[in-house]
């Protein structure tokens, strides 16, 4: 970031292709949107190539990243509140897209116990419980679990203290046991009601 902050685009091209792959998958699971995700990096980015003359680098950059990304997707998720519109055709009943009749069959199988989860549906009861959690306990979880980051760097990163971090990842933790419990039975995805 120093050599881009001089005027290097070469270096700030390498910046963009070490981070983009993470910042989209951090992204995504902060706005619940792929494509969403995708734009948001490109405006994370933007922001940082425009104000790159006056970076200081006073932690890591990917913690400088990560700040960026977490106040602009703040911002996005205010800005449209908590509800979203979905635009269905009039064949299908709900999200998932099936129609009326498949879908009651859908539900009424799930109640079986053998029954195992499909990677789709692991995935969407993982980003459901991660959507529960409120967006510092989101942030932290995702820095924490899936780029691996300190405590100290996910406290500079959401501008808290240690201390805090520990906290609300402990609150994060809890808060995902309680709602992934009902689908874990000895170490086996299965539906639980």
């Amino acid at each position: 970031m120093l050599r881009a902050k001089q005027g290097d685009d070469a270096a700030f091209t390498q910046l963009v292709t070490t981070y983009q792959d993470r910042l989209v998958g951090v992204l995504t699971h902060l706005v619940a949107d792929r494509q969403g995700a995708e734009d948001l990096a490109q405006e994370v980015f933007l922001k940082i190539y425009k104000s790159r003359h006056g970076y200081e680098p006073t932690a890591k950059f990917s913690t400088y990243l990560f700040r960026i990304a977490n106040n602009l997707a703040s911002n996005r998720r205010r800005d449209r509140g908590r509800k979203r519109e979905v635009n269905l055709p009039g064949s299908e009943s709900g999200p998932l897209g099936a129609p009326a009749a498949d879908q009651v069959l859908a539900e009424s199988s799930s109640l079986m116990p053998t029954r195992r989860f499909d990677r789709t549906e692991i995935q969407s009861v993982v980003q459901d419980a991660l959507e529960s959690l409120n967006d510092n306990q989101r942030m932290a979880v995702l820095l924490n679990k899936f780029e691996e980051m300190s405590y100290i760097d996910i406290a500079a990163t959401l501008d808290l203290s240690v201390a805090a971090v520990k906290s609300l990842l402990s609150r994060a933790r809890e808060n995902l046991r309680v709602k992934l419990e009902p689908y874990v039975t000895q170490g086996h995805w299965t539906p639980q009601g």
